[in-house]
């Protein structure tokens, strides 16, 4: 099984004080996040903002 991993928006600049929190496979977490970030706090999808998410991304102890 994948190593599992997490984004946490508490942890990312935001005027919104948002609290999600994202956990599964490293590519799922990649995905979800960058749609949460365009639909939520109105990021672009770009190859940037990519890849701020995916080194944000941490381990999940199960």
């Amino acid at each position: 099984m994948a190593n599992r991993k997490a984004a946490d928006c508490r942890l990312m600049p935001s005027e919104k004080n948002c609290s999600l929190y994202i956990s599964g496979t490293a590519e799922e977490v990649l995905d979800t996040a960058v749609k949460h970030a365009v639909s939520d706090h109105g990021h672009q999808d770009t190859p940037e903002l990519r890849e701020e998410i995916r080194k944000s991304l941490t381990d999940v102890n199960d």
